[in-house]
């Protein structure tokens, strides 16, 4: 028998837990009212028995149902609740990226604003790299430049202003380069690219700043302080064979890489390099128009153009191995050896030259420095004919070609007697500047015919301003 109640609340939850009829029945038979369990054949506790032990069951059915309503229940609050924390968290993490990326574009702005990290295709491999050899740079009397920030700096322009002419745009709707086409005055017209202002200022900075800081071969008379084509013909005077090359172009033959391994060899960084290289060299460009838009395509790989102040100074810093090289080989053969831009001379006085041996080592050198010797205008010019050395007649002292010098007496000669309005010397439509200029070059070459011209012109200035 199971321990008696000691409370009223402990009778009452027995009472429920078991039922009145089978409580009262337990009761009696405790009391000895009703005879125990198996004791009757026929038992009608049996019954009351049997019917608390269903009810029990159906209190633990009931209690289970609810239990599993409960949980039915407590499932879909929680999938509510995970739902609704699912879209806040969605919520939060869509607000976060779009902080996050609003943080990125106005960090990636302020980097802009600092840096150069991208100027285009197959150029902005290196910009990361802003490791300066310092050693070098100071030896050579450099300004010590790394990266992007320090060059704009240097320049006086800013970040954005620098990437702007420094980018390499495959297809643009504009163009850092006024092109034009000038005739030669051995045949043919020459492409000229001539920097816009902005670009223009930034190649003069690298002129004035770098490239004017190196030293060159001696025997280099072009685009040099204190040396001319007076220069470069002055050795060869007198000569009894003179030969002279021409390099087949010479500028364009001069590549972007070139360029840049050539700052690289200054000491400059990697991305510093890369930014002076851009800023020295160009692309061959076709205009397309579309859509009423003129586009400008670049058809090959940057090179160097004719017409950039920064370019003469870069050829004969990147020829200085060739003209030592040809110096060295002139001299083993007993030749004299000058250069202006893209005009090699050779000449000598020795009996029997070995013409061939110069031709050939000539050329085997040029093409080894990776250029080519234009064959069609090689000249071997002997002493009984006349001799030139750009543009310069060397025979027996300087002088001017005595065809164009007649030809300009003639000409001056007509406008001093018909005026100078139906008159024309050279390419150029300003005849008064045209005559002013080929008198300078008599007078460079010839101080005394040079003085005679000039005395001419002046009295043809004095008419024309009395005739207006």
């Amino acid at each position: 028998m199971s321990q008696q109640p000691r409370t009223r609340q402990e009778l009452y939850d027995l009472v429920r837990q078991r039922g009145r009829d089978e409580f009262v029945l337990e009761e009696m038979i405790r009391l000895g009212f009703w005879p125990a369990r198996g004791e009757l054949p026929e038992d009608p506790a049996d019954e009351i028995r049997r019917m608390g032990e269903i009810r029990r069951e159906l209190n633990e059915l009931r209690q289970e149902s609810r239990r599993l309503q409960n949980e039915k229940i407590l499932r879909k609050r929680l999938l509510k609740e995970r739902l609704a924390e699912s879209r806040r968290k969605q919520k939060e993490n869509k607000e976060k990226r779009e902080q996050e990326r609003i943080a990125k574009a106005e960090a990636w702005q302020r980097r802009k604003e600092t840096e150069i990290i991208y100027l285009g295709e197959d150029v902005s491999g290196g910009l990361n790299y802003t490791d300066c050899n310092e050693e070098r740079l100071n030896s050579q009397f450099l300004p010590i430049l790394g990266n992007g920030k320090q060059i704009a700096k240097a320049m006086g322009i800013s970040v954005g202003q620098l990437r702007f002419l420094a980018f390499n745009r495959k297809t643009s709707t504009v163009s850092h380069y006024i092109r034009f086409k000038i005739p030669k005055k051995t045949g043919g017209e020459r492409l000229i690219s001539a920097p816009m202002p902005k670009l223009k200022r930034v190649q003069y900075w690298i002129l004035e700043n770098i490239l004017e800081k190196l030293p060159v071969h001696d025997a280099v008379h072009g685009f040099r302080r204190d040396r001319s084509i007076v220069t470069n013909a002055r050795p060869h005077v007198g000569a009894d064979v003179i030969i002279n090359f021409d390099l087949q172009d010479f500028f364009p033959s001069i590549s972007y890489k070139r360029v840049k391994g050539l700052f690289r060899s200054f000491g400059y960084s990697e991305a510093a390099a890369t930014i002076f290289a851009l800023l020295c060299t160009e692309a061959e460009l076709e205009e397309v128009e579309l859509d009423g838009k003129t586009y400008y395509v670049a058809l090959d790989d940057r090179y160097l153009p004719q017409g950039s102040p920064a370019s003469p100074a870069i050829t004969n810093i990147l020829c200085r191995r060739l003209d030592n090289r040809l110096t060295q080989m002139a001299q083993q053969q007993g030749f004299i050896y000058t250069r202006y831009a893209d005009d090699l001379t050779f000449s000598t006085n020795v009996d029997n030259p070995r013409i061939c041996n110069i031709l050939k080592n000539t050329d085997s050198i040029v093409r080894h420095e990776g250029f080519h010797i234009n064959q069609a205008k090689t000249r071997i010019l002997r002493k009984s004919s006349q001799q030139e050395v750009t543009g310069i007649v060397v025979n027996d002292k300087l002088n001017i070609d005595r065809k164009t010098l007649k030809r300009f007496r003639a000409t001056l000669h007509q406008i001093e007697k018909h005026g100078i309005t139906n008159a024309s010397w050279g390419n150029s439509d300003d005849v008064m500047s045209s005559i002013q200029g080929f008198a300078n070059f008599v007078a460079m070459v010839n101080p005394a015919k040079g003085r005679q011209f000039m005395t001419q012109i002046q009295r043809i200035r004095k008419d024309c301003l009395y005739k207006s």
